[in-house]
């Protein structure tokens, strides 16, 4: 057992020292005033809210979405291309794009951005931190506030609407033991039980199914 154990904290932290883009955004007064992600070409991605956090919250992207990342990254030539706009405009929090792991070598520092690629991997990174706010806060509501379930359910479901959520499987435990559990209020467990199977029909309403 203990070797057995042994490998897999190996094999973990051989994952983590793999190639990966490190996202960081540290922005004083907001909540949380500190994040930072790491997503390796795997699309596996570690959400921290405090630097080297050691229960990270893990999710998973598709193939098709780390992939779509990973071009954007090489188009901004692996952050050496300065991104940052220069303008005066208001504090938005000093965001960290930086690649490690890799045979190439970049980091840059931004505010602001008007640069299209480096807007577009931004609003990626900006939706696995929305993401992870709302699988904290349903997490939170299902083991400590069972009448507030229905409302963080309504908030993530406004959110997944919006498109502003990835990796939508990793909602998947919380939506079932909600659904399955009578404890909760039955409109929660019909809202958990509908969004849940919107999630493994693929983002389509289950009766538009063939």
């Amino acid at each position: 057992m203990k070797l057995l154990l042994t490998l897999a904290v190996t094999a973990l932290a051989a994952c983590a020292d793999g190639p990966h883009i490190f996202y960081s955004k540290t922005f004083p007064g907001s909540a949380p005033p500190y994040v930072e992600i790491t997503l390796d070409e795997k699309g596996r991605i570690e959400y921290r809210e405090a630097p080297k956090e050691e229960d990270p919250l893990v999710s998973k992207i598709s193939e098709e979405d780390t992939r779509q990342i990973w071009a954007l990254a090489e188009k901004l030539q692996w952050f050496r291309k300065p991104l940052e706009s220069g303008l005066p405009v208001a504090k938005m929090g000093e965001k960290l794009l930086r690649i490690d792991g890799h045979k190439e070598k970049g980091e840059t520092k931004f505010n602001f951005t008007q640069d299209e690629d480096g807007k577009l991997i931004h609003d990626w990174f900006e939706r696995m931190t929305e993401s992870a706010y709302h699988r904290i806060a349903l997490e939170r509501a299902v083991r400590f506030d069972k009448l507030g379930v229905n409302k963080a359910l309504l908030q993530m479901q406004a959110a997944m609407d919006r498109s502003r959520l990835v990796a939508l499987e990793q909602y998947l435990p919380m939506l079932d033991r909600v659904a399955k559990n009578d404890s909760y209020l039955h409109m929660a467990r019909d809202r958990a039980a509908a969004i849940a199977d919107y999630i493994r029909n693929g983002g389509k309403p289950k009766a538009a199914q063939q």
